[in-house]
């Protein structure tokens, strides 16, 4: 306590940055290292192209349509897509307890990537003007 404050702070030792020290992160501590690999750069740039990047739909044979009117009816669904998509499988449409219809129906079709056929078709879109 004999020391100025001037001349307790002048022979503090300068580390150039402020505060308390950073611990190194989990990674170096595993590693030894903080250094970042080639492969951990590479890791790191394909998952920000695949963010990026458009969602790729993959070619399949069913898929769910929905927002459908009420008094649309499975004959109605089988005939659009016949006509406008090609062969079907299955086509149920969804009821709730009471026997009315929720409006959503599945859609399997017999050839592979009709599916996504009648996805680029009809997504988002009014059919019949409604």
């Amino acid at each position: 306590m004999d020391k100025s404050l001037d001349d307790i702070i002048s022979a503090k030792p300068k580390t150039g940055r402020r505060g308390a020290a950073r611990r190194p992160s989990a990674r170096a501590q595993v590693l030894g290292s903080t250094a970042v690999s080639p492969v951990q750069r590479a890791r790191a740039a394909n998952i920000a192209a695949s963010r990026t990047a458009k969602a790729v739909v993959p070619a399949s044979t069913k898929i769910i349509v929905s927002n459908l009117p009420v008094d649309v009816n499975e004959t109605q669904i089988k005939e659009l897509f016949t006509t406008t998509v090609g062969p079907l499988r299955d086509v149920t449409l969804h009821y709730d307890a009471g026997g009315r219809s929720k409006g959503v129906a599945s859609v399997q079709f017999s050839n592979k990537g009709d599916g996504e056929v009648a996805y680029q078709q009809y997504n988002n879109r009014l059919i019949d003007g409604s």
